[in-house]
């Protein structure tokens, strides 16, 4: 009878200890960051409601953080490479790439060169960096080719996580299934250049990854482009009429955005015209093309186009391999991540 009452008053005594334990690591996982009063600021509620605001330091971060893995990716594939031959690096590097470089070009192409510089210096005194500067330039042309190559013969996999941000989803017309493994968010002004230089490479990826993309249009008209706010404004007013995506697709291919352009635009879509132009002139729709660019603003977006790919962050004109790259990676994650669960049940 001893012995039990001991090993209940043990277990009295260990539960009060586990419990500690627990809120111990639950502090340590979810640290205290400021004291309000008194009022504890704790890590994950600062992450959450500061997330926008962090974001674009994490992803500059990131980006610092991919550069500096795949140069270690390189000089890794280089180091296993030049074991295999029993090379030293620079030995290995001499005999694929150095020895592959082209003799100088002769001086008249040198001179041609010469002539695109803004230099004062004569030609006699700068032929040698111009070698030089050619002679590096080809060099690292056929590293890279090299290196490339390395790769393909291996089983390269980056697993170095992007940061992601939940985009706002409300108030956005989608093109595509939402059940989508890809959600791609373009925040862009009708008339901004490097949106225009853009759409091809968009286009074609849509139409390629049909059915595996979602696409969504947020309206973030730039003060340097008089017509984009009422373009934008204009493309609403046709979403009003059940239209959305067929007065974008006009904005995106005709690039006429004056006032008269965006009324005759509606007209060709066979719109009520009377409705449309009231909408228009009245600013009807001038609130939902604000919200988004608030939105763009609480973000930290500084220009267009500015792309979410499932939450990663992608800025400025992007070309066709860049965007499909990314894709390419949700896709490959999101049918990993179904396999796991698939395993699961």
């Amino acid at each position: 009878m001893k012995l039990f009452l001991f090993l209940i008053a043990g277990l009295v005594y260990l539960v009060p200890a586990s419990a500690a334990e627990a809120r111990t690591a639950a502090a340590a996982a979810n640290p205290v960051v400021a004291r309000l009063d008194g009022v504890e600021l704790t890590r994950d509620e600062f992450e959450r409601r500061a997330a926008a605001r962090l974001f674009q330091a994490r992803n500059t971060y990131h980006e610092a953080e991919r550069k500096a893995l795949d140069e270690l990716v390189d000089e890794v594939l280089l180091e296993r490479q030049a074991k295999k031959e029993n090379l030293t690096v620079p030995a290995l590097l001499e005999k694929h790439v150095n020895s592959k470089v082209a003799a100088p070009p002769p001086d008249e192409a040198l001179r041609v060169y010469y002539e695109g510089l803004d230099v004062n210096e004569p030609f006699e005194a700068v032929r040698g960096k111009i070698v030089d500067h050619l002679q590096q330039r080809r060099i690292a042309k056929i590293k890279s080719t090299y290196i490339a190559d390395l790769k393909k013969q291996a089983k390269v996999d980056l697993e170095l996580a992007p940061p992601r941000l939940k985009v706002p989803m409300n108030n956005v017309q989608l093109r595509g299934e939402a059940t989508a493994p890809v959600t791609l968010v373009e925040y862009a002004d009708y008339e901004c250049p490097a949106c225009q230089q853009t759409q091809p490479a968009l286009d074609k990826l849509l139409s390629e990854y049909k059915g595996k993309i979602v696409y969504a249009y947020k309206d973030l008209p730039l003060p340097m482009h008089p017509n984009a706010q009422k373009a934008a404004e204009a493309k609403h007013c046709a979403a009003s009429q059940g239209k959305y995506w067929e007065y974008h697709d006009i904005l995106v291919t005709s690039k006429q955005y004056q006032i008269s352009s965006l009324k005759q635009s509606a007209r060709s879509l066979g719109l009520d015209g009377a409705a449309f132009d009231k909408c228009l002139d009245g600013g009807q729709q001038a609130a939902i093309v604000q919200t988004h660019s608030q939105e763009a603003l609480t973000l930290g977006l500084q220009g267009t186009p500015s792309f979410f790919i499932n939450g990663r962050f992608l800025s400025g004109a992007a070309t066709y391999e860049t965007l499909r790259g990314i894709v390419e990676e949700e896709l490959k994650a999101s049918a990993a991540a179904g396999n796991t669960v698939r395993a699961a049940r």
